[in-house]
């Protein structure tokens, strides 16, 4: 039976009449009095006893009134409860990360976020990354994308996914004949990375560091692109996980190999203050980014 029907039943058992319920439901009496009339031909029996005064319910009517109560009612508290949690679905969030090669995957994310939960406001704050987990704790950024978990007991972290690092080289390079590369191999390098402090690469602070080997020479180079064309030059090598690369044209002079036997991994995680952990749209931004994230490793 649709809802139309029982709170059809509802309201003129409850106003007594057509012409009194008429008015309730935005609909003419003589539009009721059909509506009512196809369903008692639908059920099987009468709804109503007709006077003049005032419409009794039958019966078998009275058992679809108490049962247009109590769904009517159900339906209405479920609506109302809906409205509560939207209420706080609300809220703009802020985040950085410690890395800027990350950035490349976010764009899209928050562009579908936006389509799925348009009163979810985001904003990107590149001042703050390399210090990203300061600012969470500063309260300057909401949400903080690093590859270490933050021992402070006022953060939540969730863990997002593992990815590798590959060292990215030119196929004339040397080393292109190696199946990995040793951390010994690094000294007499030319390092490309994205930016400094080295403790904010991840390939120095993982790899190279624990094992006190500092190449060469270290280049920054914030653009991607230019790092590329470097390595394509032979100039030097870089290091980065392939997802990072995915939007860019790659040259086959270009190589990858993995650094040290087992490869260099490394978890992703998002850092949020535990006092916002339990706000809604801070839940439905970490459950989408971890749905939308979980398979970029």
């Amino acid at each position: 039976m649709e809802i139309k029907f029982l709170r059809l039943i509802k309201t003129i058992a409850e106003e007594g009449s057509i012409a009194n319920s008429s008015e309730k439901l935005f609909l003419t009496q003589s539009a009721l009095s059909h509506q009512l009339k196809d369903l008692e031909i639908q059920l099987g029996f009468k709804v109503f006893y007709r006077t003049r005064n005032k419409w009794e319910l039958t019966e078998e009517g009275n058992v679809l009134y108490r049962t247009a109560c109590t769904v009517i009612d159900s339906i209405e508290d479920g609506l109302s409860t809906i409205q509560q949690i939207r209420v706080g679905a609300a809220g703009k969030i802020k985040i950085s990360t410690e890395c800027y090669s990350f950035y490349q995957g976010l764009p899209f994310f928050i562009q579908k976020l936006g389509v799925l939960y348009p009163e979810i406001e985001v904003d990107l704050v590149l001042e703050a990354t390399h210090h990203p987990v300061l600012k969470v704790m500063a309260n300057e950024i909401d949400i903080a994308i690093v590859t270490s978990k933050p021992s402070d007991k006022e953060l939540v972290s969730i863990e997002i996914f593992e990815d590798e690092i590959f060292a990215v080289l030119h196929r004339e390079n040397p080393l292109n004949d190696s199946a990995y590369l040793d951390v010994h191999d690094f000294l007499d390098l030319h390092l490309i990375i994205h930016s400094f402090p080295l403790k904010t690469v991840s390939v120095y602070e993982i790899f190279l560091n624990p094992n006190r080997v500092m190449p060469a020479k270290i280049s920054a180079v914030p653009l991607t692109e230019v790092a590329l064309e470097m390595v394509q030059a032979n100039i030097g090598i870089t290091c980065m996980p392939k997802w990072t690369l995915k939007s860019f044209k790659l040259s086959d002079e270009l190589s990858f190999k993995k650094i040290g036997k087992q490869g260099l991994k490394r978890k992703h995680y998002l850092v949020v203050r535990k006092s916002d952990f339990g706000k809604k749209y801070i839940n439905d931004f970490l459950l989408n980014f971890k749905e939308h994230f979980q398979n970029f490793g």
